[in-house]
């Protein structure tokens, strides 16, 4: 397929250069270009808004809301579910705009898709779903606790999965009646903004009750203390997520907060080395390791550990690294030069203190080889930071104990994965250490759309996406009593 401007569905080009805010239009804060991260090349432009332009968004989806949230929930359901077969219609179109923006490979790009698919599908269902409880009342009473919309919702999303990690806070907040103030980062715009606008549009979502807006750091600052809008919803890096907090917070907002941390997989010594090491790769080095719950720490029992290093070696060897267009690639490139910058300065930090460098450790622009460090130590950059870049950070360990303080040595995680056939080992770690979840004989990146997923620590907040989780996050309570007639108080 040629350029993006040539696809199907985004071949209306009323979006470039705009940004939705009940229509395409353009933005207070100008535009910018979208920048293909293996190639340099400009793939369009779309509008960059600022703090007027979401002041503008946050009144418009206040007034839109009350009769979004009053409007049949059949009618809301089916509008999902045109949303949904819009993405899969369209689906290899739109994973190759997925794939070129964020810089994934193509399987990544359609495994995103099928994702987004299922958020939408679980927003209609949603619908159906008990809204409430009764209570405990006298016999000619009604006391109901039920779940209400927050009004307006504000979501700011990453680059890395923009498309899942916008939806899977879109979608839900719409669903449960909320209005909704979107700023995808401006790196990935279409991926994680573009494309959403376009499907709601296109499924029938009235005007006002979605706005996209791509924006800087202003733009985000001002969806957090606009007073229109009453939730923040968050997925970034911890520093970022701090100052969210902070500024929602002084404005008495809910925030939900999906941050960064640092992730463990154990492989204990009774685990089969071939299939450990497969699972090491998979979590280190799937997109790059551009992965909020990537395997940010490989924690190896000294009996096991020359072994699963030996064949995770190969894998680092047959691993390719190019555009991800190009052809047969594993490994597309980073985001941008500073992430780069930022890896390699940790890897070589890390080797200055201690650390063996076994395989990679060099990059050719954005593509960073898949590397290998070994003899990592508490107090290490590799072993104390996250990395979002394609390396296996291996420390080795006597006892289970040992993974248990080392995997412990975290302020934040979001996931932990213990590889053994001995569930009770498994278990035994499991249960001692801190995390948002845990996976036995799995690596760290899971997700399934029902289930509650957030971290521990500096990687959240408490807050979760997901199954139940979204009717806790996106909806509060309120209490309603009903009676047939006003009682006669003695005042």
């Amino acid at each position: 397929m040629g350029a993006p401007d040539a696809i199907a569905f985004l071949h209306d080009t009323t979006w470039q250069g705009k940004i939705f805010d009940g229509g395409w239009n353009a933005a207070q804060g100008g535009s910018q270009p979208i920048i293909e991260p293996a190639t340099g090349a400009t793939l369009g432009h779309t509008g960059k808004a600022n703090a007027a332009d979401v002041a503008r968004a946050a009144g418009l989806a206040r007034a839109a809301q009350r009769a979004w949230a009053a409007s049949d929930y059949k009618e809301r359901a089916a509008i999902f579910r045109r949303a949904a077969a819009l993405l899969e219609q369209h689906r290899d179109e739109l994973a190759e705009w997925i794939a070129r923006e964020t810089g994934g490979i193509l399987p990544k790009a359609q495994l995103e898709l099928r994702e987004a698919v299922a958020h939408l599908h679980e927003a209609a269902a949603m619908l159906t779903q008990p809204q409430g409880q009764l209570l405990a009342a006298p016999h000619d009473q009604f006391s109901i606790a039920r779940r209400v919309p927050h009004g307006v919702v504000g979501v700011i999303s990453p680059f890395n999965f923009p498309l899942i990690l916008s939806l899977r806070s879109i979608a839900p907040a719409l669903a449960v009646g909320n209005a909704v103030v979107h700023k995808p980062d401006l790196q990935t715009p279409v991926t994680g903004g573009v494309i959403i606008a376009r499907i709601f549009e296109q499924a029938g979502l009235p005007p006002g009750v979605l706005h996209v807006l791509p924006g800087g750091a202003d733009a985000g600052e001002a969806l957090c203390t606009h007073p229109d809008i009453g939730m923040v919803s968050f997925t970034g890096s911890t520093a970022v997520g701090r100052r969210v907090a902070e500024l929602a917070g002084r404005a008495l907002k809910k925030v939900a907060l999906e941050l960064g941390g640092k992730n463990s997989l154990v492989i204990l010594d009774d685990a089969d080395p071939d299939i450990a090491a497969a699972n090491v790769a998979w979590g280190a080095y799937l997109h790059q390791g551009q992965i909020c719950m990537a395997s940010g720490r490989i924690l190896l029992q000294r009996g096991i550990a020359a072994a699963v290093t030996e064949r995770l070696l190969d894998k680092a060897a047959s691993l390719p690294v190019g555009d991800p267009m190009s052809g047969s690639v594993a490994l597309g490139p980073l985001i941008n030069g500073r992430q780069v910058e930022r890896l390699h300065g940790i890897v070589q930090d890390s080797i200055a203190a201690g650390a063996s460098l076994l395989a990679g450790g060099n990059h050719d622009g954005r593509f960073y080889q898949p590397t290998v460090l070994a003899e990592v130590r508490p107090g290490m950059r590799c072993f104390e930071e996250e990395l979002f870049g394609p390396v296996a950070s291996i420390t080795v360990f006597d006892s289970d104990d040992d993974a248990i303080a080392l995997a412990a040595q975290a302020e934040g995680c979001l996931a932990l994965g213990v590889i053994s056939p001995s569930l009770a080992r498994a278990m035994h770690i499991v249960n001692r250490v801190p995390c948002g979840h845990a996976h036995i004989n799995d690596q760290t990146v899971l997700a399934e759309v029902h289930a509650p997923f957030g971290g521990s620590g500096t990687s959240g907040n408490g807050g979760r996406h997901g199954g139940p989780a979204d009717w806790d996050e996106f909806t509060q309570w309120q209490w309603l009593t009903i009676k047939s007639q006003a009682p006669h108080y003695p005042f």
